[in-house]
């Protein structure tokens, strides 16, 4: 997990590099691509079977994930890297939103009160996070990037359905990367595509290779570890970014920022351990997709 973490971010830093050559839904074709491909070849050496009973499941998974990839692709272009992967992070306050919604439309006596705290702990954060860039005129991008972390944890729940469906990680990510691979060909159709140079060819690549691995061990984390201790080290990234953004971007350190950093942070690992007493063992240990 702690590698994935880094390897995400690492990514993060070859998004927001590779922006200045290609729209994000470029960016996406090619990453979901080069994962598509990847995963086809491991897929033959280990001697599985990527055919599925359930395309429509996979469709609407893949619709919610690389919807929420594009917003997080255009997030990242315009804001600090690391407030751009934070509010991507909000998915797990999301869901705890998400859990108390349910509570209220099932009748329930009482709704949790610990949810209904980390959920205003997370948007205290949101807020914080958010009031720096409204000065820069960024509070667009800000919008988009939390939007992005909404419509994650959507995409979360529905990997889920397709565990408790039998379906294995691999065919799982295949399918992903195949939506991501046709969404940014959709997208760049009506964009137009631009031309490659040097340095732009090996963001690309990279943001595929480094997507593919870190999804990979990513799944095999949640797939053999516990649920909050995979969440916690996964935060990791947040602070891999703000590492990345202080030393190749000179992106400004204001107390405000790194408060509302930690408020998430604290909201997402209570949602997670709340959800994890709550819901299902399939549905809490999920891993996400980035």
């Amino acid at each position: 997990m702690v590698l994935a973490s880094f390897l995400f971010a690492t990514m993060g830093v070859c998004v927001k590099l590779a922006s200045a050559y290609y729209t994000p839904g470029e960016v996406m074709f090619y990453r979901g691509l080069t994962g598509a491909f990847l995963i086809w070849l491991l897929s033959r050496s280990r001697g599985l079977t990527l055919a599925t009973r359930i395309p429509a499941t996979h469709f609407w998974r893949s619709l919610t994930g690389v919807s929420a990839m594009f917003l997080w692709f255009y997030a990242l272009g315009n804001l600090p890297l690391a407030t751009a992967m934070t509010l991507n992070y909000m998915s797990s306050v999301w869901m705890a939103l998400f859990l108390i919604g349910g509570a209220a439309m099932l009748g329930a006596a009482r709704v949790d009160g610990r949810l209904v705290g980390t959920v205003l702990l997370g948007f205290a954060g949101v807020a914080l996070i958010l009031r720096p860039t409204i000065e820069q005129d960024q509070l667009w991008h800000g919008l988009m990037g939390l939007l992005s972390g909404m419509i994650s944890a959507t995409a979360y729940l529905q990997v889920a359905a397709l565990a408790r469906a039998g379906e294995p990680e691999v065919r799982i990510v295949f399918y992903f990367s195949l939506g991501g691979a046709l969404f940014g060909l959709v997208t760049t159709a009506w964009t137009g595509m631009h031309a490659h140079a040097l340095k732009g060819v090996v963001l690309l690549v990279a943001v595929g290779l480094l997507a593919t691995v870190a999804q990979l061990m990513m799944t095999r984390a949640y797939s053999t570890g516990r649920a909050l201790v995979n969440a916690s080290l996964q935060y990791l990234g947040i602070a891999f970014s703000f590492g990345y953004g202080v030393l190749l971007f000179a992106d400004r350190v204001t107390w405000m920022a790194l408060g509302g950093m930690l408020l998430i942070v604290g909201a997402g690992l209570s949602a997670t351990l709340l959800r994890s007493r709550a819901a299902p063992a399939d549905t809490a240990n999920v891993a996400p997709e980035a």
